[in-house]
């Protein structure tokens, strides 16, 4: 094979092995949680694991590749998430309030641990991008043989872009789990099985048999951009019950029937006495309502039936909004009096117009994260002060505020008491009664002014000091307090015990650098600061667009666009890097100081530019600061590994936001941006 058609070949496999891995992370980002429930509210134990896979990949690139290791490692994982759905994991002690609810098992063995899971996925997930990384490395190694690195590296971001876009369209299109295992193990047996026709029908085949157990253990589900989203029957509800990825999540009632309507369970007469319970506190009926978190459409049936003119009911899931037009027994989608709008409810309040009589925050618990680089949970931003700021804005002058909430731990109650505090100077009217889907409701406002009870501020001031609000920047309505509990120290210590032994023994280079000291610090903390940017800006991004699936999937799509941009840029023109970290440095402190509501409520075009001002400039100078420190590097395959198990760092640290807030973790990076400037690599000479 002549050198210009091997450099196109290896040019052309960087690009779909790169393809390969983001397809095969969001797939299983998605997948895995509706398998091992637990792991929805913990995406980044996936991501982390893709990281570190990759890494160790990249660190044994020097050695002969092994294409059986993928489809073996899938073998594994797969297998391991359908028997660990089979078992009903639950916390010892409270940490982080969590839904996990198995309706859906009958007796199912139980085990009081959900730790187990966690890191059993973690482990098997690494495995399975160990091959891929090692292939990747192999192929960007041999570009950088003939003066490409920076060549290598760009399609590296192309093909990850592609895989992002691709993934979004499959998002779009509601397609099965079946259909992204079929695509990303096609892809991958077609590219590690070429150059053998054996080798390419055997991982044919095990692709082909991997797919297939997919689709036989697929429940009859609908796969929404959030959610496996399935309906079951039950004794206990005369209408069906909607899972979310296993676990009970809404029942649409009959809210407004007759009260002696024949086969009506238990929990029907509750939620009938339940929902309507702010209505009939109010000395009028509602003229406008809004109804954010409206489901399959419980709250909008009930401000139909208690008066109502209008209703605007916004839900970020379209699947649910179909399937409550589809079983709700009271059908309030029909009603024209009824305006749906397919949209994140704290966007909604920013942008909105209308002035409302009454706004309801349904039963909002989302029951999965943001993202994968988040620990902000998908809901987090509708509990802030911002956000009830935002609807008592939107309130007419005799408009009141209606919250449903299920809550667990006291100090839930508490926090989001805490807030109508906050925001309409006195502690809001409560119902604390359970009644099926909820067992609190807090109203306030000038619809609810006559509830208003006398405050003793000897009472009220202590409460007030021992109580923090959730705000923008410290969204965590469900952690009890700014620290780390147990769980969350034990598992990041595992983890972190996890990606050293797994370094360790994937190099024996490596190995005898350690032993020397020569740890390449510089690459270590690059990775570890861009993931804490990374993370910071897809936070901001969801927060300013709407914590929607097509946001995330633009803020991921932009990202790499401005990675690849940069890359591009550091490939033509020489850019000192003393001058991107000074860049890199005032970009960093603007977006610290630059308050998170910012962007919110601006014209659009206003808000894209303050956008790729505050979020996308320290990612392009980022980018092109570890695109000139990476092209000095002679061994680009460890150079990677080493970045992109700095990338592992930066997920564990990304947990400190729990404590320090979200602004901080802009601190965070830049400090490791100064270690990356101070420390010099000790495997090889930094350019002069």
């Amino acid at each position: 094979m002549s050198e210009a058609r091997a450099v196109r070949r290896a040019a052309v496999e960087v690009f779909l092995v790169s393809f390969v891995v983001l397809f095969q992370e969001l797939a299983l980002i998605r997948w895995l949680p509706s398998q091992v429930r637990v792991l929805a509210y913990f995406p980044n134990v996936v991501l982390m694991s893709a990281f570190l896979g990759l890494g160790v990949g990249c660190l044994r690139a020097r050695r002969p590749l092994a294409p059986w290791l993928w489809p073996g490692a899938m073998v594994l994982l797969v297998g391991a998430a359908l028997a660990l759905s089979r078992v009903a994991f639950t916390q010892e002690s409270a940490s982080e309030h969590l839904w996990l609810l198995y309706l859906d098992l009958d007796d199912p063995p139980v085990v009081n641990d959900t730790r187990l899971p966690i890191l059993a996925v973690f482990v098997l997930c690494l495995l399975a991008f160990v091959p891929l990384g090692q292939f990747l490395a192999q192929r960007i190694a041999a570009l950088t043989a003939v003066g490409k690195t920076l060549t290598g590296y760009s399609l590296d971001l192309a093909g990850s872009l592609a895989g992002v876009v691709g993934f979004a369209v499959f998002s779009y299109l509601w397609t099965p789990p079946v259909a992204w295992f079929a695509v990303f193990l096609g892809a991958g047996a077609w590219l590690l099985g070429r150059g053998s026709v054996r080798r390419l029908a055997a991982l044919g085949a095990v692709g082909l048999g991997l797919t297939a157990v997919v689709l036989a253990t697929s429940r009859d589900a609908t796969f929404s951009p959030y959610y496996e989203i399935s309906t079951m029957r039950s004794e206990r509800g005369s209408a069906p019950f909607v899972l979310t990825n296993g676990s009970l999540h809404q029942y649409p009632a009959p809210v407004a029937g007759p009260k002696d309507a024949p086969g009506l369970t238990q929990a029907d007469r509750l939620m009938q006495k339940g929902y309507p319970l702010p209505y009939k506190q109010l000395r009028r009926p509602p003229g406008r309502v809004l109804v954010l978190g409206a489901g399959t459409g419980n709250d909008v049936a009930t401000a139909l039936a208690n008066g109502a003119e209008s209703v605007d009911a916004v839900e970020i899931d379209p699947a649910i909004v179909a399937l409550g037009r589809e079983i709700h027994p009271n059908r309030p989608y029909d009603d024209p009096r009824v305006r749906v709008f397919v949209d994140d409810a704290r966007s909604y309040l920013e942008k909105t117009p209308t002035r409302y009589d009454l706004v309801v925050f349904g039963t909002l618990d989302s029951m999965t994260r943001l993202s994968a680089l988040s620990s902000v949970r998908l809901d987090n931003f509708v509990y802030t002060r911002e956000c009830l700021e935002a609807a008592r804005s939107v309130l007419s002058e005799r408009g009141g505020v209606a919250m449903y909430f299920s809550v667990g731990p006291r100090y839930i109650a508490d926090r989001l008491s805490r807030l109508h505090h906050d925001v309409f100077g006195r502690i809001p009217a409560s119902i604390p009664e359970y009644y099926s889907m909820f067992n609190l409701i807090l109203l306030s406002g000038p619809a609810f002014e006559h509830l208003r009870r006398t405050e003793d501020p000897a009472v009220v001031e202590p409460w007030l000091a021992a109580t923090e609000p959730c705000t923008d920047d410290w969204p965590f309505l469900y952690l009890e307090g700014r620290r780390f509990t147990p769980f969350y120290l034990q598992m990041i210590a595992a983890i972190a015990t996890i990606a050293l032994v797994a370094v360790l023994a994937s190099s024996r280079e490596l190995r005898a650098d350690a032993r020397r000291g020569r740890i390449d610090l510089e690459m270590l903390a690059l990775g570890a600061a861009f993931l804490l940017l990374e993370t910071k800006s897809v936070t901001e991004m969801n927060l300013a667009w709407g914590a929607t699936w097509l946001t995330s999937a633009v803020v991921f799509g932009s990202i790499l666009s401005m990675l690849l941009l940069a890359t591009r840029v550091a490939d033509r023109w020489s850019v000192p890097p003393r001058v991107s970290l000074v860049l890199l440095a005032v970009t960093l402190l603007v977006s610290y100081v630059a308050p998170l509501h910012a962007l919110l409520g601006r014209a659009w075009p206003v808000k894209l530019a303050l956008s790729v001002l505050v979020i996308g400039a320290p990612i392009f100078f980022a980018s092109t600061l570890f695109a000139a420190r990476f092209k000095a590097r002679v061994r680009t395959d460890v150079a990677l590994g080493w970045n992109l198990l700095g990338a592992v760092l930066g997920g564990l640290l990304e947990f400190s936001s729990m404590i320090v807030g979200i602004r901080a973790l802009c601190l965070i990076a830049l400090g490791l941006y100064l270690v990356s400037a101070l420390v010099r690599s000790r495997i090889e000479p930094a350019p002069a």
